[in-house]
C-alpha cells in the first residue's frame, strides 16, 4: 500500500510546487483588467491549486487511495496546462512548468502504487 517513501516525498514536493505556481497565477490573473478573458484560467488555476494541495496532504498521510488521487491530480494539472497555454505571460509559463512536473510525478506514482 505505501509506495517508496522517496517517491512520495518527491511527489509531495512537485504537488506543493504546482500548488504555489497555480496560486501565484490565480492572484496575478485577478489583477488583470480583462477578467472576462481570463475567467477560465482563474477557475482552473484555483481548482488545480486545491487538488495539488489535497494530493500532497493525502500522500503525506499515506492514503490508501494514492493512485486514484494522483490520477485525478494529473488530469486537473493537464487541464490547467491547456488553459494556461492560451496566455502568454510569465506566471502562466511558470504554472505550466510546475504542472508538467506534477503530472510526471503523478504518472510515476500511479505506476508505483
Amino acid at each position: 500500500m505505501m509506495a517508496n517513501q522517496k517517491l512520495y516525498h518527491a511527489h509531495i514536493e512537485a504537488c506543493v510546487e504546482a500548488m504555489n505556481a497555480c496560486n501565484l497565477s490565480y492572484v496575478a490573473n485577478l489583477k488583470e483588467y480583462n477578467l472576462e478573458k481570463l475567467c477560465d484560467c482563474i477557475r482552473i488555476t484555483r481548482e488545480c491549486a486545491e487538488i495539488c494541495s489535497f494530493t500532497a496532504q493525502s500522500l503525506s498521510q499515506g492514503s490508501q487511495f494514492a493512485g486514484e488521487i494522483a490520477e485525478l491530480c494529473a488530469k486537473v494539472c493537464e487541464a490547467c496546462i491547456d488553459e494556461c497555454s492560451k496566455h502568454d505571460n510569465t506566471h502562466s509559463r511558470e504554472c505550466i512548468e510546475a504542472c508538467r512536473r506534477c503530472v510526471d510525478m503523478c504518472r510515476d506514482l500511479m505506476v508505483a502504487v
